[in-house]
């Protein structure tokens, strides 16, 4: 039987990375949907010609469908929807907002009404064989200690907005399991490709690596807190690699997996090996974390360092992901989670040759 995928969040770097991953593994019997808004049309007719030169697809096995997720029936016309209907095999749910400072009211919007949105449309799929939803890790909040794929506990406070509102989403997609065929992907903090460094854009990991250039005039540069946490990094492909395996595994149905780095290392770590391979320097001497975010608070100071306030809550946050359902089940793809000190280079690389370019710096607020 010919396979229908659909996703959200195209035409952004997780889902057009997907998308090919996907492709590698079904090219000959399958039809991509992609759900776009009104305003990306264009950069999305870019990235799907991109993807049928690359592939040597047929024009017609690629379908941009215009809607929106935060809207009924995700604002798709009605011819569309009884084509989707019937041709749709798995849908990849991938559309939110992924930025530890959204306002609470659009990350609601976006991550919370919109997955509602989309829960209520697939129901209507008549030949769904998977519903696979992007969570993150961090839903734990502000939960510590070890945490398990097959928990989903409302801790007593998150880190901030973008936490909080994937936390409400993945409650509404867990629920859905008894109706529909679900596996939830739980991401940890997604880094560059492991062999080419490729990113769409420098958040999370890369704000140290900001920090780190636009002090690299300083003779000395000073770590940040002691760094005693664990940060989880995952490289994109060992993300798409692993999601795309386990949406077309029969035994991952009904499950919940962290796609997360089972050896992960300590921010301190991090920094240490980021700094010797940018700047060929090891940190000298330390600024409290109080006092970094102190400085952090001040937008001019922000937009300086590229940083965002609310990345430094992560370098005191003590929470270990246990991840041994994902491993068992990837155990027979043979795709394991990448070292984070094997990708330093390539990463590094990629950030220096691409620092100065505006597209790839976010907007600091």
């Amino acid at each position: 039987m010919e396979k229908g995928f659909f996703f959200t969040g195209f035409p952004g770097f997780i889902c057009n990375q997907l998308i090919r991953e996907v492709l590698k593994r079904n090219k000959f019997n399958s039809t991509v949907y992609v759900l776009v808004l009104p305003n990306m049309v264009e950069k999305a007719k870019q990235e799907s010609a991109a993807i049928i030169s690359e592939f040597g697809l047929e024009p017609s096995s690629f379908n941009i469908i215009i809607g929106d997720i935060t809207k009924p029936l995700l604002a798709i016309t009605p011819e569309k929807q009884e084509i989707l209907q019937r041709n749709l095999t798995h849908v990849f749910h991938l559309a939110a907002i992924y930025d530890l400072a959204v306002p609470r009211d659009i990350a609601q919007k976006i991550n919370v009404n919109g997955t509602e949105n989309v829960n209520e449309w697939v129901k209507d799929l008549t030949n769904l064989e998977r519903y696979i939803y992007f969570s993150t890790a961090y839903v734990v909040g502000n939960r510590e200690g070890t945490l398990y794929e097959t928990e989903l506990i409302e801790p007593n406070g998150f880190k901030n907005h973008y936490e909080e509102t994937k936390y409400h989403a993945e409650v509404l997609v867990d629920k859905l399991k008894t109706e529909v065929p679900v596996t939830i992907i739980r991401p940890g903090i997604v880094k560059g490709h492991s062999h080419t460094g490729e990113t769409i854009k420098f958040d999370g990991p890369y704000f140290i690596m900001n920090f780190l250039d636009r002090l690299k005039f300083l003779p000395l540069i000073p770590r940040l807190g002691k760094g005693e946490a664990y940060v989880n990094l995952v490289p994109i492909d060992y993300i798409i690699q692993a999601t795309t395996y386990l949406s077309q595994l029969d035994k991952a149905a009904g499950k919940t997996y962290h796609l997360t780095d089972p050896n992960p290392y300590r921010a301190s770590e991090i920094y240490e090996i980021m700094m010797q391979e940018m700047l060929n320097k090891q940190p000298k001497g330390m600024i409290p974390l109080s006092l970094g975010k102190l400085f952090l608070s001040f937008k001019p100071m922000r937009k300086y360092l590229g940083v965002e306030k609310e990345a430094l809550d992560y370098f005191t946050w003590k929470g270990h992901f246990d991840c041994t359902q994902a491993v068992t089940d990837l155990k027979d793809s043979g795709i394991t989670c990448p070292d984070f000190k094997d990708g330093i280079k390539p990463m590094a690389a990629f950030y220096l040759n691409q620092k100065d370019n505006p597209s790839f710096q976010i907007n600091i607020l």
